[in-house]
């Protein structure tokens, strides 16, 4: 479990630096995230969209 939450954490903060450095708007930047969890199955499809969100949102403050 551990592994996994590592693994996440990793993944959250490749993908905050790819939003930094590449300029998307908020729903273009939520496809690209969900579009990559899924592809690699880190997290169920029902529970995408709440992590998409969180992410997503975190990187939008993070902009400002």
């Amino acid at each position: 479990m551990k592994g996994l939450l590592t693994f996440l954490a990793g993944a959250a903060v490749g993908a905050a630096a790819a939003a930094l450095l590449t300029p998307t708007t908020g729903p273009e930047l939520r496809e690209r995230i969900r579009v990559i969890l899924q592809k690699h199955g880190i997290i169920p499809a029902d529970d995408i969209d709440e992590l998409v969100e969180m992410i997503a949102g975190q990187i939008e403050e993070n902009k400002d």
